[in-house]
């Protein structure tokens, strides 16, 4: 083929080539020549390689090129995190949110200077109302005490603010260690996901909400069932405070998943009661229980094997006739779990598909009100308390999100961060470059546990401390006082209102009399079974008809 065919495209290639041979000729003269004629001849190899393969279009009509676009391609997130991506651009956390968290997880000045970078006048814009008349609060070690049940004789303090639901294997061992340690020293929860309670959940010593999810790890039979021996062992160690039955998690509503063979280390293995190197299959549903009236019988045996202790469930709202049939079974069996943790369809740290991430589980708000309001209106509300989760990082999160119904939050990025996270997005591929995210140890031997830990308990200590100054200012001495009257939304250019305006909530005992007249509880209380979580007899019949 003579020069002049060559395409342009090819031009990169060639000058490679050509410089090749021409450096190869000057090392004739002096060695030193080498020092650019080895990475001139690499780059002339890898485009022969290009020309040559099948494999790749782009790299076969741009030798040596294409690869300059599959790097900058590759770095895309990065750029825009750091050169394009404003402080306010929520993606999925914004500059401005993530330099809040590490200012105070380092325990320095979180002050702003110049006024907010906001836009105040667009629709969506929210605030918390101040007060002409501002209190001061002695002590914002903020609490809530959970487990009224008559036979939960070990209730829990629990802080307004916890680490949420991350497991041992989804984070490295460091990542766990400091997080408890810091949860140790500030006296809040830490969530153990459902990869149950790890050495190194324990040998800090902080409190632990043990969460049981479908694979029933740390219970779990030889078949994969629920195993009573081990869950009683496990959940009377004194540093488990209470016990969560995950039904749903935010990230990834509605799917099981499998923790492959290669990743399950003698110390995973260990923590999940599973055989090394096997793979682990962790349904979509429950083997314990099928019916909404199951599941009280199961809250009920698991309070009574871990010594009356809290027992609640985390859920994402889906279905509503689903959670109205777990209500129904409360109010029918007169057994109810302590607590209830709301998560949002916002997603958290568990790696799902793009659909899942993007379009399964309601978002936290809605759902929350969902709970919220159901409870009330069966007069079960004071029975049962609310902690909620979906992007919560800053003291105003907190507070709306307690407005609506939350007796508490938990966060899981937010503490990431804390640790060092850098929102490189690498959760799913063991490369997270701050060692939070990974099982590879030549990563996270490199996570510091003693200063990450003092980050985890500033972290909280600053932000619980920014919410009693944000009560103080509205004149509210407690969490508890935060209602929806206080947070204000802009749903136009020309029009705000609070959140009492904006969202309907039930009366109590409505449910209970057919008093309810919102829609979706006209529609679907009166269909929602106790003994089933089944769509509603007309749906199936509509269903049927379809498929005719």
């Amino acid at each position: 083929m003579r020069l002049t065919a060559l395409p342009l495209r090819f031009l990169t290639w060639l000058l490679c080539v050509l410089g090749a041979l021409f450096t190869l000729a000057l090392t004739l003269l002096s060695p030193l020549w080498w020092l650019l004629a080895v990475p001139l001849l690499a780059l002339a190899l890898l485009g022969l390689w290009d020309v040559c393969q099948r494999r790749h279009t782009i790299s076969r009509n741009y030798p040596v090129l294409a690869h300059f676009r599959y790097f900058l391609e590759s770095i895309g997130p990065e750029l825009r995190q750091y050169f394009i991506q404003s402080d306010t651009d929520e993606l999925p956390f914004s500059r401005e949110q993530r330099s809040v968290i590490y200012q105070r997880a380092k325990n320095v000045l979180d002050k702003k200077p110049f006024g907010s970078l906001n836009r105040m006048n667009e629709e969506g814009y929210e605030w918390l109302n101040h007060s002409l008349a501002p209190v001061h609060i002695a002590d914002s070690n903020f609490r809530v005490r959970v487990g009224s049940h008559p036979d939960t004789t070990q209730p829990y303090d629990v802080s307004v603010f916890n680490i949420s639901a991350m497991s041992f294997g989804s984070l490295s061992a460091n990542a766990i260690l400091a997080l408890n340690t810091g949860a140790q020293k500030g006296g809040f929860y830490h969530d153990t996901g459902e990869g149950s309670i790890s050495r190194y959940h324990l040998r800090p010593g902080g409190d632990l909400v043990w969460e049981i999810g479908s694979g029933y790890f740390g219970c779990r039979s030889a078949e994969g069932g629920f195993d009573a021996a081990l869950f009683e062992r496990n959940a009377r160690l004194p540093q488990v405070k209470m016990i969560e039955i995950k039904l749903s998690q935010g990230a990834k509503p509605g799917h099981g998943g499998i923790l492959p063979g290669a990743k399950v280390s003698p110390e995973i293995a260990e923590a999940r009661g599973v055989p090394v190197g096997e793979d682990v299959v962790s349904p979509a549903s429950h083997s314990a229980f099928s019916t909404p009236l199951e599941l009280m019988e199961f809250i009920g045996q698991l309070r009574a094997l871990s010594g009356g202790k809290p027992v609640g469930f985390k859920l994402a709202i889906g279905h509503p006739w689903e959670w109205f049939g777990i209500v129904k079974a409360m109010l029918e069996t007169g057994q109810h779990p302590d607590f209830i943790v709301v998560d949002g369809g916002e997603g958290g740290t568990g790696a799902a598909p793009l659909e899942f991430i993007n379009r399964l589980g309601t978002p936290m708000t809605d759902g929350l009100l969902l709970v919220h309001n159901t409870l009330v209106g069966a007069n079960l509300r004071e029975k049962i308390h609310l902690g909620a989760a979906g992007k919560i990082t800053t003291a105003f999160n907190i507070a709306r999100t307690l407005a609506v119904g939350a007796d508490w939050c938990n966060a899981a990025r937010g503490y990431m961060f804390a640790l060092g996270c850098i929102q490189s997005l690498s959760c799913h591929s063991d490369k997270c470059p701050s060692g939070v995210a990974t099982q590879d140890p030549s990563r996270s031997a490199r996570l510091d546990v003693a200063d990450k830990s003092e980050r985890v308990y500033h972290f909280h200590r600053n932000t619980v401390l920014a919410l009693s100054h944000m009560l103080e200012a509205a004149g509210l001495k407690h969490p508890s006082e935060l209602g929806p009257e206080h947070i204000i939304r802009r749903v136009s250019r020309y029009e705000v209102r609070p959140y009492s305006e904006l969202f309907e909530f039930l009366e109590p005992g409505v449910l209970l009399d057919g008093r309810a007249e919102l829609h979706l509880f006209k529609k679907y209380w009166a269909q929602a079974r106790a003994d089933s979580f089944a769509p509603p007899d007309y749906m199936l019949r509509l269903r049927e008809t379809k498929l005719r």
